[in-house]
Protein backbone atom coordinates (compact mmCIF):
# COMPACT_ATOMS: atom_id res chain seq x y z
CA UNK A 1 0.00 0.00 0.00
CA UNK A 2 2.88 1.82 0.50
CA UNK A 3 3.15 2.95 -3.42
CA UNK A 4 -0.54 4.24 -3.42
CA UNK A 5 0.86 7.64 -1.14
CA UNK A 6 -0.15 11.11 -2.33
CA UNK A 7 1.56 14.00 -1.92
CA UNK A 8 0.09 16.73 -0.08
CA UNK A 9 -2.77 14.69 1.54
CA UNK A 10 -0.98 11.19 1.43
CA UNK A 11 -3.83 9.21 2.26
CA UNK A 12 -7.65 8.69 1.05
CA UNK A 13 -10.01 8.39 4.13
CA UNK A 14 -10.67 4.72 3.17
CA UNK A 15 -7.16 4.28 3.20
CA UNK A 16 -6.99 5.78 6.58
CA UNK A 17 -9.45 3.30 7.82
CA UNK A 18 -7.75 0.19 5.90
CA UNK A 19 -4.37 1.19 7.81
CA UNK A 20 -6.36 1.28 11.29
CA UNK A 21 -7.64 -1.83 10.36
CA UNK A 22 -4.95 -3.76 10.02
CA UNK A 23 -3.66 -2.83 13.45
CA UNK A 24 -7.57 -4.29 14.29
CA UNK A 25 -6.22 -7.54 12.63
CA UNK A 26 -3.40 -8.41 14.72
CA UNK A 27 -0.56 -6.21 13.49
CA UNK A 28 1.69 -3.98 15.92
CA UNK A 29 1.01 -0.48 15.74
CA UNK A 30 5.00 0.17 15.21
CA UNK A 31 5.26 -2.44 12.25
CA UNK A 32 2.39 -0.57 10.35
CA UNK A 33 3.44 2.63 10.87
CA UNK A 34 6.79 1.62 9.29
CA UNK A 35 5.28 0.02 6.78
CA UNK A 36 2.75 2.85 5.39
CA UNK A 37 5.67 5.57 6.79
CA UNK A 38 3.27 7.60 8.81
CA UNK A 39 4.87 8.75 12.79
CA UNK A 40 2.86 7.22 15.59
CA UNK A 41 1.39 10.35 16.46
CA UNK A 42 -0.11 10.30 13.29
CA UNK A 43 -1.87 7.01 13.48
CA UNK A 44 -3.22 8.57 17.05
CA UNK A 45 -4.31 11.06 15.46
CA UNK A 46 -6.21 9.03 12.84
CA UNK A 47 -7.46 6.27 15.05
CA UNK A 48 -9.00 9.67 17.50
CA UNK A 49 -10.75 10.50 14.23
CA UNK A 50 -11.60 7.87 12.66
CA UNK A 51 -11.16 4.73 14.82
CA UNK A 52 -13.98 2.29 14.59
CA UNK A 53 -15.06 3.07 11.25
CA UNK A 54 -15.54 1.17 8.34
CA UNK A 55 -14.95 2.27 4.48
CA UNK A 56 -18.77 2.93 4.15
CA UNK A 57 -18.72 4.76 8.02
CA UNK A 58 -16.59 7.73 5.98
CA UNK A 59 -18.67 7.80 3.00
CA UNK A 60 -21.62 8.53 4.75
CA UNK A 61 -19.70 11.17 6.85
CA UNK A 62 -17.80 12.32 3.66
CA UNK A 63 -21.77 12.42 2.30
CA UNK A 64 -23.30 14.04 5.08
CA UNK A 65 -20.46 16.48 5.52
CA UNK A 66 -21.32 17.82 1.48
CA UNK A 67 -24.82 17.62 2.66
CA UNK A 68 -24.77 20.12 5.53
CA UNK A 69 -22.35 22.70 3.69
CA UNK A 70 -25.20 22.62 1.05
CA UNK A 71 -27.64 23.40 3.65
CA UNK A 72 -25.60 25.91 5.06
CA UNK A 73 -25.29 27.47 1.90
CA UNK A 74 -29.20 27.48 1.16
CA UNK A 75 -29.84 28.93 4.73
CA UNK A 76 -27.05 31.78 4.17
CA UNK A 77 -28.90 32.38 0.38
CA UNK A 78 -32.66 32.77 2.62
CA UNK A 79 -30.49 34.89 5.31
CA UNK A 80 -29.47 37.65 2.32
CA UNK A 81 -32.62 37.98 0.66
CA UNK A 82 -34.39 38.57 3.58
CA UNK A 83 -31.90 41.17 4.96
CA UNK A 84 -32.59 42.64 0.90
CA UNK A 85 -35.90 42.99 1.18
CA UNK A 86 -35.62 44.35 4.82
CA UNK A 87 -33.72 47.34 3.84
CA UNK A 88 -36.24 47.74 0.25
CA UNK A 89 -38.91 47.89 2.59
CA UNK A 90 -37.55 49.84 5.28
CA UNK A 91 -36.77 52.95 2.51
CA UNK A 92 -39.29 55.71 2.06
CA UNK A 93 -40.73 56.10 -1.27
Amino acid sequence: MADKKKHGKRYSEEQIVKVLQEVEKGMSITEVCREHGISDQTYRNWRKRYGGMDVSDVKEMRRLAAENTRLKRIVADQALTIQMLEDVNSKKW
